[in-house]
């Protein structure tokens, strides 16, 4: 803690749900805060003059924190809380050379994330976009055997692949719709897959044997462009792939030509690489690709709580003493 008389110095890098401005505005702690005012990221410029001398920094997933961001706050830097469970936007070595905590908000989104994820994989399969998009257009005329048919989860074979909290929580919910098998691959068998009756099997096999494939992984070098031509080419014809985790986990050209040629069925993307998704990118031509803002999380309740979450961090790492939620670097 600083000594008594001597302000600490926060740099807020956009505009926050009200309730983590509330925790730091009512905090013991003498802070000046300063914030990027707008709901839309700040500008690499803003940031690199707004974190100068700062003791605490409050940033997005959209925040690139590298050295240069590090050098630029000097020695005061103590802590940088993200408002995010993903944290690839943070130069991990270099925040730990110098010593910076961290914390970030994990199971806080879970909830949120798997049942948006279950919403898209029901849009994309059922062909839900397409519907509408044909009552808007007049494309409803009589009722048809064939039309708009698509994939239902009773009796299917569905793998996640990454069987962490969201994961499960994501397959605990597509359970109820009767799925018959419940395949998961990662780095270990998880004692918590028995609860679903989890298979844990190799990569190859959850690809080849899946009717609906979750993709629910952090990215890590070895994730990093894992679906890619090799990974399509062994899904069935009739699979879904449904991927909100991260946008660069997915090489998006070669999904683009496994679902234009029929490889396989269909995608439902809540991440994309970049973000946004420029709109003239060749995956919005197709029907049979369905495409999210990375609303994972949004809810009202859960980004509350991801505020007051990431407030508390920041102020537990201001003072020295806990953060509810840190990082372990």
């Amino acid at each position: 803690m600083q000594s008594a008389g001597k302000l600490m110095k926060v740099f807020i890098t956009r505009r926050i749900p009200q309730e983590g401005m509330k925790i730091l505005s009512a905090a013991g702690v003498r802070c000046e805060v300063s914030q990027w005012d707008s709901d839309e990221p700040v500008p690499r410029a803003e940031l690199l003059k707004g974190i100068q001398g700062a003791h605490g920094l409050l940033c997005l997933l959209s925040d690139k924190v590298d050295a240069e961001v590090l050098e630029a706050a000097g020695p005061n830097l103590k802590v940088i809380s993200t408002l995010s469970v993903g944290f690839d936007h943070l130069a991990i070595d270099e925040i730990k050379k110098r010593g910076i905590r961290v914390g970030y908000t994990p199971d806080v989104l879970t909830d949120a994330t798997a049942e948006l994820t279950v919403a898209l994989l029901l849009a994309t399969a059922r062909r839900l976009p397409e519907g509408v998009e044909e009552v808007k257009n007049g494309g409803w005329s009589s009722w048809k055997p064939l039309w708009l048919c698509g994939y239902g989860l009773s009796g299917s074979t569905v793998g996640i692949i990454g069987l962490g909290r969201i994961g499960m929580a994501i397959a605990q919910r597509l359970m109820p719709f009767g799925v018959k098998r419940l395949l998961y691959s990662g780095r270990t068998a998880k004692p918590h897959a028995a609860e679903v009756n989890g298979e844990f099997v190799p990569l190859d096999t959850l690809v080849s044997e899946s009717d609906f494939i979750v993709v629910s992984c952090s990215l890590t070098p070895e994730t990093q462009g894992m679906c890619d031509k090799s990974f399509f080419s062994k899904m069935k014809p009739t699979a879904v792939f449904i991927n909100t985790s991260r946008g660069a986990v997915v090489n998006q050209e070669h999904l683009y030509e496994a679902l234009s040629s029929g490889q396989i069925a269909a995608a439902g993307l809540d991440v994309t690489t970049p973000e946004p998704l420029p709109t003239n990118h060749r995956l919005l031509t197709l029907k049979n690709c369905v495409v999210l803002p990375h609303i994972g999380s949004a809810t009202y309740s859960t980004r509350g709580v991801m505020s007051a979450l990431a407030a508390r961090n920041l102020l537990g790492g201001l003072q020295g003493t806990d953060m509810p939620s840190e990082l372990t670097l």
